[in-house]
């Protein structure tokens, strides 16, 4: 089995084939993309020169993942990310950028624990469990596979009878106070 919290080591070879040295198989850039989603590092070396390609690679993979319409960086980000190369925010741009994605994770994560681990007076609510789960999943999926400290797997629910407009109207009651609490965390 592999040690999962060893990077996965990419070899690049001269005719610019990736090969997984933990599988010995030749892998795709999409492959590597879906390592990474599942949570798992990567380190891709040339095989001659040893060099670390890491970056360059990942860097081709969002772009990628952007030119097929997939956009998560807005035009104004990425005219900033050229603009920091010809500026002195070169310094500090993969700082600011580490600490923006930390805080956007650790925000996920207490949202995530919030929606799961506090008794919740709302889950007496008819229809409040299937709403809680379309917004676990919503987040899961904004987030791409990112790893969630503290993320957890919601337990099969029943079916439940659909919700009647005053049940509707109730729950989006709760709903908005609910949002002005997590507003206000």
């Amino acid at each position: 089995m592999a040690d999962s919290d060893k990077p996965l080591l990419i070899k690049r070879y001269a005719s610019r084939r990736l090969y997984n040295t933990e599988t010995s198989d030749y892998v795709t850039l999409e492959d590597i993309a879906g390592f990474i989603r599942a949570g798992r590092e990567v380190q891709i070396i040339d095989l001659k020169s040893g060099d670390d390609l890491t970056r360059q690679y990942l860097l081709q993979i969002v772009a990628e993942n952007e030119s097929k319409g997939q956009s998560v960086l807005p035009i104004a980000v990425l005219t900033d990310l050229v603009r920091s190369y010809a500026t002195g925010m070169q310094a500090v741009m993969p700082q600011f950028l580490t600490s923006s994605f930390e805080m956007l994770r650790e925000q996920q994560a207490k949202v995530m624990e919030n929606l799961t681990a506090l008794p919740n007076p709302m889950a007496a609510v008819p229809g409040f469990e299937a709403l809680r789960k379309q917004q676990e999943a919503f987040m899961k999926s904004m987030m791409g596979g990112w790893n969630v400290p503290g993320g957890t797997e919601a337990p099969a629910a029943e079916p439940e009878a659909p919700a009647t407009p005053e049940d509707i109207a109730q729950i989006k009651k709760q709903l908005a106070e609910l949002q002005k609490k997590l507003s206000k965390l």
